[in-house]
Protein backbone atom coordinates (compact mmCIF):
# COMPACT_ATOMS: atom_id res chain seq x y z
CA UNK A 1 0.00 0.00 0.00
CA UNK A 2 0.96 3.26 -1.14
CA UNK A 3 2.39 5.83 1.95
CA UNK A 4 3.04 9.26 -0.14
CA UNK A 5 4.42 10.90 2.75
CA UNK A 6 7.53 12.99 4.19
CA UNK A 7 8.65 10.73 7.61
CA UNK A 8 12.47 12.79 8.09
CA UNK A 9 13.61 16.10 6.58
CA UNK A 10 17.36 16.61 7.20
CA UNK A 11 19.29 20.18 5.59
CA UNK A 12 22.85 20.10 4.40
CA UNK A 13 24.10 21.78 7.81
CA UNK A 14 27.31 22.48 5.92
CA UNK A 15 25.06 24.90 3.28
CA UNK A 16 24.24 26.72 6.02
CA UNK A 17 26.49 29.19 7.86
CA UNK A 18 24.39 31.18 9.79
CA UNK A 19 20.88 31.84 10.42
CA UNK A 20 19.05 34.11 13.19
CA UNK A 21 17.24 32.96 15.73
CA UNK A 22 13.99 34.11 13.95
CA UNK A 23 14.87 32.15 10.45
CA UNK A 24 16.18 28.52 13.15
CA UNK A 25 12.43 28.93 14.50
CA UNK A 26 10.98 29.13 10.77
CA UNK A 27 12.96 25.79 9.83
CA UNK A 28 11.66 24.48 13.13
CA UNK A 29 8.18 25.06 12.30
CA UNK A 30 8.50 24.52 8.84
CA UNK A 31 10.23 20.66 9.06
CA UNK A 32 7.53 19.88 12.24
CA UNK A 33 4.34 21.14 10.22
CA UNK A 34 5.80 19.17 6.95
CA UNK A 35 6.18 15.66 9.05
CA UNK A 36 3.17 16.31 10.10
CA UNK A 37 0.86 16.48 7.40
CA UNK A 38 2.40 16.26 3.55
CA UNK A 39 1.87 15.05 0.31
CA UNK A 40 5.02 13.90 -1.58
CA UNK A 41 4.87 10.94 -4.38
CA UNK A 42 7.95 10.60 -6.52
CA UNK A 43 6.39 9.60 -10.02
CA UNK A 44 9.43 7.21 -11.04
CA UNK A 45 8.38 3.64 -10.38
CA UNK A 46 10.99 1.67 -7.92
CA UNK A 47 11.71 -1.78 -8.87
CA UNK A 48 11.15 -3.30 -5.56
CA UNK A 49 7.46 -1.41 -5.61
CA UNK A 50 8.58 1.16 -2.80
CA UNK A 51 6.12 3.88 -2.38
CA UNK A 52 6.79 5.77 0.80
CA UNK A 53 7.34 6.92 3.41
CA UNK A 54 10.32 8.81 2.69
CA UNK A 55 12.88 10.67 4.12
CA UNK A 56 14.39 13.45 2.60
CA UNK A 57 17.61 15.28 2.34
CA UNK A 58 18.07 18.86 0.86
CA UNK A 59 21.03 20.63 -0.10
CA UNK A 60 22.49 22.91 -2.45
CA UNK A 61 25.07 21.92 -4.71
CA UNK A 62 26.79 24.52 -7.18
CA UNK A 63 23.51 26.76 -7.32
CA UNK A 64 21.06 23.20 -7.88
CA UNK A 65 18.97 21.92 -5.24
CA UNK A 66 19.96 18.78 -4.45
CA UNK A 67 17.08 16.59 -3.16
CA UNK A 68 18.08 13.21 -1.60
CA UNK A 69 15.29 10.64 -1.73
CA UNK A 70 15.44 7.91 0.68
CA UNK A 71 13.52 4.95 1.89
CA UNK A 72 11.90 4.80 5.37
CA UNK A 73 14.81 2.49 6.40
CA UNK A 74 17.30 5.48 5.10
CA UNK A 75 18.61 3.24 1.86
CA UNK A 76 18.31 5.84 -1.01
CA UNK A 77 16.31 5.80 -3.81
CA UNK A 78 17.12 8.52 -5.72
CA UNK A 79 18.30 12.28 -5.96
CA UNK A 80 16.84 14.58 -7.89
CA UNK A 81 19.26 18.01 -8.75
CA UNK A 82 16.56 21.37 -9.90
CA UNK A 83 17.87 24.20 -11.00
CA UNK A 84 17.45 27.40 -8.58
CA UNK A 85 17.71 30.06 -11.23
CA UNK A 86 13.60 30.48 -11.25
CA UNK A 87 14.06 30.84 -7.62
CA UNK A 88 16.56 33.26 -7.00
CA UNK A 89 14.86 36.33 -7.01
CA UNK A 90 11.75 34.96 -4.87
CA UNK A 91 14.70 33.82 -2.20
CA UNK A 92 15.66 37.36 -2.28
CA UNK A 93 12.62 39.11 -1.83
CA UNK A 94 11.18 36.41 0.95
CA UNK A 95 14.49 37.30 2.65
CA UNK A 96 13.84 40.86 2.46
CA UNK A 97 10.25 40.68 3.60
CA UNK A 98 10.85 38.57 6.44
CA UNK A 99 13.16 40.91 7.29
CA UNK A 100 11.02 43.46 7.43
CA UNK A 101 8.19 41.14 8.96
CA UNK A 102 10.68 40.22 12.26
CA UNK A 103 11.49 43.95 12.71
CA UNK A 104 7.90 44.86 12.30
CA UNK A 105 6.62 42.49 15.10
CA UNK A 106 8.64 44.42 17.57
CA UNK A 107 7.72 47.19 16.83
CA UNK A 108 4.57 47.98 14.34
CA UNK A 109 1.41 48.37 14.38
CA UNK A 110 -1.23 45.13 14.21
CA UNK A 111 -2.25 46.84 10.65
CA UNK A 112 1.37 47.19 9.65
CA UNK A 113 2.35 43.74 10.84
CA UNK A 114 -0.82 42.53 8.52
CA UNK A 115 0.21 44.26 5.51
CA UNK A 116 4.05 42.88 5.72
CA UNK A 117 3.11 39.00 6.61
CA UNK A 118 0.16 39.44 3.41
CA UNK A 119 2.88 40.32 1.41
CA UNK A 120 5.22 37.80 2.54
CA UNK A 121 2.81 34.93 1.93
CA UNK A 122 2.09 36.16 -1.41
CA UNK A 123 6.20 35.33 -2.29
CA UNK A 124 5.98 32.58 -0.70
CA UNK A 125 2.64 31.21 -2.42
CA UNK A 126 4.36 32.01 -5.79
CA UNK A 127 7.54 30.17 -4.92
CA UNK A 128 5.34 27.15 -4.01
CA UNK A 129 3.45 27.59 -7.48
CA UNK A 130 7.24 27.26 -9.29
CA UNK A 131 8.49 24.44 -7.00
CA UNK A 132 5.34 22.60 -7.99
CA UNK A 133 5.76 22.94 -11.58
CA UNK A 134 9.90 22.49 -11.62
CA UNK A 135 8.62 18.89 -9.90
CA UNK A 136 6.06 18.10 -12.66
CA UNK A 137 7.17 14.44 -13.48
CA UNK A 138 9.40 14.11 -10.90
CA UNK A 139 7.26 14.27 -7.50
CA UNK A 140 3.82 15.25 -6.58
CA UNK A 141 3.65 17.51 -4.31
CA UNK A 142 0.49 19.82 -3.20
CA UNK A 143 0.54 22.94 -2.15
CA UNK A 144 1.45 23.19 1.60
CA UNK A 145 3.94 20.56 1.54
CA UNK A 146 5.45 22.82 -1.38
CA UNK A 147 5.28 25.97 0.80
CA UNK A 148 7.10 24.14 3.54
CA UNK A 149 10.17 22.95 1.15
CA UNK A 150 9.94 26.44 0.05
CA UNK A 151 10.88 27.50 3.28
CA UNK A 152 13.66 25.15 4.01
CA UNK A 153 15.18 25.87 0.40
CA UNK A 154 15.48 29.74 1.90
CA UNK A 155 17.29 28.83 5.23
CA UNK A 156 19.49 25.99 2.96
CA UNK A 157 20.66 29.72 1.34
CA UNK A 158 21.40 31.83 4.01
CA UNK A 159 24.78 33.41 3.98
CA UNK A 160 26.66 34.93 6.44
Amino acid sequence: MADHRIIDVTLDERTILWRSADIEQERRIAIFDLIEENSFAPQRAYPDGYAGPYRIHLSVQEGRLGLEIKRADDSPLETLILGLARFRRPIRDYFAICDSYFQAIRNATPAQIETIDMARRGIHDDAARTLIERLEGKIEIDFATARRLFTLICVLHIKA
